[in-house]
């Protein structure tokens, strides 16, 4: 996922391209994690890294995710080696040879907070619990009657909100990104006073994402009376 326009890319035709010149493919999810439902193993990703902050709820400052291709775990890699992805059953005997986990866990530099670790543990329950294909498909929903208000508002007030994010379900997750002609960083201001959750990037455009886990079609149709009340305005 691109952070700024909220494009979404085939991971799979990526890795694939990136292997055909012999080179080793890695993404980072920060935006795609608990957002779209990724295959990295049967895509052949070599690797991939993402916070759970965001689409996953843990909270800011929380713990991270790794995921290493099976078949790099044996192979002798160059890597920054922490005494928290040694071989659990002998890690306390603190030897002098580093002997990584047969798993991504052999990544590991250091433990967790616990507390952090609880919390996302909590997220993950809910998002096994509602499923990622049920999710992905309340998400494509929620974004399209978002873009549908917009586009009727642009109708209506003969305004310019250029949606960025493509229109594709395909190529996008729950962001949409709009570029607000000619409205300025007081438009994203206004919103904000009323409550409307956004994010706001230089030079002129205001990400939302309604998000499937929590949002609903009424929260939607909120921001829409929101936005359309600052074109009356």
């Amino acid at each position: 996922m691109q952070f700024y326009t909220g494009q979404a890319f085939s991971l799979e035709a990526i890795t694939a391209k990136a292997h055909e010149v012999g080179a080793i493919a890695g993404f980072d999810l920060a935006h795609a994690a608990g957002n779209m439902p990724v295959q990295l193993h049967d895509w052949n990703v070599d690797f991939a890294c993402w916070c759970t902050y965001k689409y996953l709820n843990s909270g800011p400052g929380s713990v991270g995710g790794v995921f290493v291709h099976e078949k790099h775990l044996k192979a002798e890699l160059p890597r920054f080696a922490g005494w928290w992805g040694h071989d659990k059953s002998t890690r306390f005997q603190m030897g002098p040879e580093f002997s990584p986990m047969p798993t991504a866990e052999g990544w590991q530099v250091s433990n967790a907070a616990v507390f952090n670790m609880a919390i996302h543990r909590v997220s993950l329950e809910q998002f096994g619990r509602a499923g990622m294909q049920r999710l992905r498909a309340k998400a494509l929903q929620l974004t399209g009657y978002a873009e549908a208000l917009i586009n009727g508002i642009n109708k209506k007030h003969n305004v310019n909100l250029e949606i960025i994010t493509p229109s594709d379900p395909e190529q996008r997750g729950c962001q949409l990104s709009i570029f607000a002609h000619g409205m300025g960083k007081d438009l994203f201001d206004k919103l904000t006073a009323q409550g409307i959750s956004l994010d706001w990037r230089e030079p002129n455009v205001i990400r939302m994402a309604p998000v499937p886990m929590y949002n609903s079609f009424e929260d939607v149709w909120r921001f829409g009376e929101a936005f359309e009340s600052q074109m009356n305005g």
